[in-house]
């Protein structure tokens, strides 16, 4: 999967959580989930669990701490499918 169609994807997750439609238009790898796109905690936890079923992986405790940011995202996702 290319970085294009996993941040596609990960648009796609995000979409009902935000809270700045502006900072969403603007989705990019450096786009952080709280401070850019106003998600806050629980609905961090709703993305998360969206990931989980949306790619079929586990996301460990660790890892849900980092990703908070798009490219996080993309880098726990990444890392989890190379390794099912």
């Amino acid at each position: 999967m290319t970085n294009d169609e996993l941040i596609a994807k990960l648009k796609t997750i995000v979409q009902p959580y935000i809270q700045d439609e502006e900072a969403f238009k603007t989705l990019n790898e450096d786009t952080d989930f709280i401070n850019d796109l106003k998600i806050n905690s629980a609905n961090l936890v709703d993305v998360i669990l969206d990931v989980e079923d949306e790619f079929d992986i586990r996301i460990e405790n660790d890892d849900m701490e980092k990703m908070i940011s798009v490219k996080a995202a993309m880098d726990i996702v990444n890392e989890k499918l190379a390794t099912k």
